[in-house]
């Protein structure tokens, strides 16, 4: 090949990227969902599970908290441990992982097992959507990274509209087991389109794990972590007692709590590829912007929950709000620890997680202390203090850039 025609490729090269959104986010895409799905599904076979295994729901429900802190832990861990693995490759290794984990779910036969199966396919979690924000966004221009991380995580979002009913209704039909046959199929069918659809994507294998570790000194890391934490922290202080304030401030029977989720779900899915569009355009003021419509919104809840017509269409504006600010919060993580992205987007993933685990067990201290009524006002406080900590790093970023300007 001659020199010219080599210049040609590389040239051309870029252009590739500007075609659309490419096949290989469908991969991740379906990766995505099979996690979503494995995560929540278990939220609905609950009284299926605990009554197999002659346990108590609020035994069954520990299963929830191990997966949450399974990826809470297992994330970073795993990313150190592999951060010289190609990212393709970590990728198959992580499905595989996930496989296995649902597999050991689907033959357990006591709670213990059950347990540790739930935690193997955790260990899979965080750092799957770190290394896949990662490639995602490598697959696309510059301008196109978070619109390419929201099609990740579009998976995430229909796994609760689709996935989750689907699995609840197979488990109660045919037993919770097939639930988790189904989400082992998924894996595999998601690994198969990793191996075959995911180009290689180079890295930096002499990178030290040192560094990637140190970039956890940077203050902006920290920060953006923080801001994940409280900023989607609210979300999940309010959704987690959804169905009762539905039911009992509400007045909705339980049937119709179903619909208004999948509607809930409908309003993420939105959310989520208008989000990546809007940080794509402006990351930092549109986050801010996000973040203060999702305060207000659950602060409104406080007021139209008592109405049934009025709650629908907050929950339905509430769902846009609350995953249009996961694009921006997980492209943030990856621009400020540019350096060392793979560490620091995976434990983007476990602030999630955190941020989900500390925002049920504050709702849960309100409900025990406050009440019920007092939830989404909770919920709005938090959400606030992430907008805060939002607004103090974009101050820092334009001052520094003001330094940087003047020099």
């Amino acid at each position: 090949m001659s020199t010219q025609t080599k210049q040609n490729n590389i040239a051309a090269s870029p252009k590739k990227r500007t075609q659309g959104f490419p096949i290989a986010l469908a991969a991740l895409t379906i990766g995505a969902f099979a996690i979503g799905m494995t995560e929540f599904v278990i939220m609905g076979l609950l009284p299926n599970v605990a009554g197999d295994l002659h346990v108590s729901i609020s035994k069954a429900g520990q299963l929830i908290t191990g997966y949450a802190l399974g990826v809470a832990v297992g994330g970073p861990v795993l990313t150190a441990l592999t951060y010289r693995t190609p990212r393709k490759a970590l990728l198959c290794i992580l499905m595989a992982i996930f496989i296995v984990g649902n597999a050991l779910a689907a033959v357990s036969t006591n709670y213990t097992f059950l347990m540790i199966a739930r935690i193997v396919a955790a260990f899979a979690h965080g750092t799957f959507f770190g290394v896949g924000s990662i490639i995602a966004s490598s697959l696309v221009r510059p301008e196109k990274r978070a619109s390419a991380v929201a099609i990740m995580f579009t998976g995430l979002t229909l796994a609760n509209i689709l996935g989750v009913p689907f699995g609840t209704f197979i488990g109660q039909q045919f037993g919770w087991r097939v639930s988790f046959w189904i989400i082992t199929f998924l894996g595999l069918i998601a690994f198969i389109g990793i191996m075959m659809l995911v180009p290689r994507v180079q890295t930096n294998n002499q990178q030290s794990l040192r560094k990637e570790i140190n970039i956890f000194r940077h203050p902006q890391v920290s920060i953006a972590l923080l801001m994940t934490i409280f900023g989607f922290g609210g979300v999940f202080t309010a959704f987690t007692y959804i169905t009762p304030i539905l039911e009992r401030i509400t007045g909705f029977a339980e049937h119709s709590v179903t619909i208004i989720l999948v509607l809930f779900g409908v309003g993420v899915t939105i959310g989520n590829i208008l989000g990546g569009k809007l940080a794509d355009w402006r990351l930092m003021p549109s986050l801010i912007v996000n973040l203060t419509l999702l305060a207000i919104i659950l602060a409104v809840f406080s007021i139209t929950d008592g109405h049934k017509i009025l709650a629908v269409a907050t929950i339905f504006i509430w769902g846009i709000a609350a995953f249009g600010i996961v694009p921006s919060l997980q492209v943030r993580i990856m621009n400020v620890a540019k350096d060392a992205p793979t560490i620091a987007s995976t434990s983007n993933q476990s602030a999630f997680n955190l941020g989900n685990a500390g925002g049920a067990f504050l709702g849960g201290f309100a409900v025990d202390h406050t009440g019920l009524h007092t939830v989404p006002w909770i919920a709005s406080l938090v959400t606030i203090i992430g907008l805060i900590i939002t607004v103090v790093s974009y101050v820092i970023d334009r001052r520094r850039a003001k330094v940087l300007k003047d020099k």
